[in-house]
């Protein structure tokens, strides 16, 4: 067999990331390498000999453990595709040789390549999803779960345009990818468990099983209730291409939530923002040149996966258009599925690492609420809100002007507020009405925008408390 450096590779999958993520490339090898697929597919093939033995009365314990037993080297495939110009033939030349002689010739019986091909890949892509990516998924999620739940009462400034809005609080800015991943998660869970095969033949009417056995569809059954799927409920040459679109794209829907969140992380590092941290160890280096830099550069490192590898999606409903029963338009482009759900968890796993080492500056989360354009501008709104209350139509307008007198003259809100009397004593009787602050304490309700969060801390803890009863279940 042929040896050589990593670093000799091509792809970074398969130097950079196969090293900085040692844990999640080893875990995905046994479903997404090319050693992986070529022992799928023997499985396949070793389940339908299987089928035809169990359809027949005829398979014992003794061959049941010797097919299930059977260790296929890729290398001895490859040599033989060599001669034949067919990966599948040269599978089934292969395992023809591992068989006892008796049995050899139910080996492939009635299948057509993409028999195996397909079944085996749904096999595989299913086997990955449930044991790499969900888990994966769902150990983010639950620590997203208890940020929010930690941070629900923690006031920041919401933000809208890029600009400051009202008040929110940290856990609930982040509850709203607790919800957003968490409904990914479980449609990805559903699409997972739908993944088919098939055993229909060369143009999915089962012609060649026809002439093996009286119910075809019984032994297709048979088949791949040993790998644990069931058949695509139409079949050309090919599975229905949309029982794995569908998943793939769910994992893309998941993608972009990752990325929105690195993007939101990210923005809220920035030096005029400063509200959160990546961890920095105290040997790593943020700059060449800058020494005292400490860049978001996990975060980044999301977004940049993303860049890479969402484009593929284009590909992904390439592969439903298919000619008649079957083209091979699809051959070289399937094979890239393994690349994207590998770059897809190395986003994953980056993430969890960010969101298991954040710092949150609280003193500087409430010094940016407070400050803003107009220092405590954020309250411009329940001060309209509750003027309007009193009767007041023009509220909008008047609570606008006082805005523009504090940017003018260079004071807080609450400061120009006070000043305009009739305005402050009406909403000072809504707000003791209302039971939000007694007359002397309303000056100082618009002084502390962090008092004005809606249902923000409620939201948060509700939806950190539901998905990780969902996660956990």
């Amino acid at each position: 067999m042929k040896t050589r450096s990593i670093f000799q590779n091509i792809s970074p999958i398969d130097h950079r990331y196969s090293l900085s993520e040692e844990a999640i490339f080893d875990s995905l090898a046994p479903f997404l390498s090319e050693s992986a697929s070529v022992s799928a597919c023997m499985k396949a093939e070793a389940a339908l000999v299987k089928a035809h033995l169990r359809i027949h009365g005829r398979l014992s314990g003794e061959l049941e453990t010797t097919l299930d037993n059977i260790v296929i080297d890729p290398e001895e495939v490859y040599a033989e595709e060599e001669k034949t110009r067919h990966n599948i033939r040269a599978l089934v030349n292969v395992l023809k040789t591992k068989v006892p002689t008796d049995i050899a010739p139910l080996v492939h019986l009635g299948a057509t390549s993409v028999d195996i091909l397909d079944t085996s890949l749904a096999y595989r892509i299913k086997g990955v999803t449930n044991t790499v990516v969900l888990p994966l998924l769902k150990k983010l999620e639950l620590l997203l779960c208890d940020f929010a739940e930690r941070e629900a009462e923690t006031p920041q400034a919401g933000r809208t345009h890029g600009q400051q809005a009202v008040p929110i609080t940290l856990g609930f800015a982040l509850a709203e990818y607790v919800s957003r991943l968490g409904k990914s998660i479980l449609e990805i869970e559903e699409r997972g468990k739908a993944l088919k095969g098939k055993l229909a033949g060369a143009v999915g009417a089962y012609n060649a099983v026809s002439m093996i056995v009286n119910d075809p569809e019984e032994l297709e059954r048979l088949y791949l209730e040993e790998l644990e799927l069931e058949p695509s409920e139409h079949s050309t040459q090919l599975v229905e291409p949309e029982y794995l679109l569908r998943l793939l794209l769910e994992f893309n829907t998941a993608f972009g939530v990752l990325a929105n969140l690195a993007d939101d992380l990210r923005n809220l590092q920035r030096s005029e923002i400063g509200e959160l941290k990546e961890g920095f160890t105290d040997v790593q280096v943020g700059s060449s040149t800058m020494p005292q830099k400490r860049n978001p550069w996990n975060s980044e490192h999301v977004k940049s996966l993303w860049k890479a590898f969402f484009p593929r999606v284009t590909t992904f409903f390439m592969d439903q258009i298919s000619e008649h029963q079957r083209d091979l338009t699809n051959s070289a482009s399937q094979r890239f599925v393994a690349d994207y759900i590998t770059g897809f968890c190395m986003a994953i796993s980056r993430m969890t690492d960010v969101i298991s080492n954040i710092g949150v500056d609280r003193d500087r989360l409430v010094e940016n609420l407070r400050r803003g354009g107009i220092p405590g501008g954020v309250m411009a709104e329940p001060a309209y809100i509750l003027l309007a209350e009193t009767g007041v139509s023009d509220a909008h307008e008047v609570v606008r002007r006082i805005t523009l007198d504090a940017e003018e003259n260079g004071i807080s809100f609450a400061a120009a507020l006070s000043k305009n009397t009739d305005a402050m004593s009406r909403i000072a009787k809504k707000l003791e009405e209302l039971g939000l602050a007694a007359k002397t304490d309303t000056l100082s309700f618009f002084e502390n925008p962090e008092k004005y969060c809606g249902l923000a801390v409620k939201k948060a803890r509700r939806l950190a408390e539901k998905y990780r009863r969902l996660m956990e279940k």
